[in-house]
């Protein structure tokens, strides 16, 4: 059974639903995505929580270029400290995105801005490590800000 109207699945970054799931234990709720969820009409997922982070947990930033860069080993992700590379974690969510994706077949993706694993700007071929990971995957992406 599909949880789903095959019409337009959907998948929203879980914190743009109200769900706490970033860094710093906040969420950046849109009460569209937040009626969204409430009806049933989406998925909310979270690739830094599927790749293993834990909330509240300290800020992270891809160095060397975007996440096509991290994809392709030519960047990683660090702790904004930089006491930590937590590029294995981002590139696990990424994955697990891009299969949950799959398995789902939505319609659109919309990602919170900003983000380095969801990040993706209007204009910008920047995108985060969940976001290249995803379009590479040839999934329509929106950024929401």
């Amino acid at each position: 059974m599909h949880l789903f109207s095959r019409r337009d699945p959907v998948l929203i970054s879980a914190c743009l639903c109200g769900i706490p799931c970033r860094y710093d234990g906040e969420s950046r709720p849109v009460e569209k995505y937040v009626h969204m969820l409430r009806d049933g009409k989406c998925f909310p997922f979270c690739p830094e929580r599927l790749g293993g982070l834990t909330t509240p947990r300290e800020p992270a930033l891809i160095i060397g270029n975007d996440g096509y860069a991290v994809l392709d080993g030519k960047a990683e992700v660090l702790l904004r400290d930089g006491s930590s590379d937590v590029t294995s974690f981002f590139l696990k969510g990424a994955s697990l995105s891009v299969s949950l994706a799959k398995a789902i077949k939505p319609e659109n993706i919309y990602l919170k801005e900003g983000s380095p694993s969801c990040g993706l700007r209007r204009g910008l071929s920047m995108p985060g490590v969940a976001a290249a990971a995803l379009i590479r995957a040839g999934f329509r992406v929106e950024p929401v800000d």
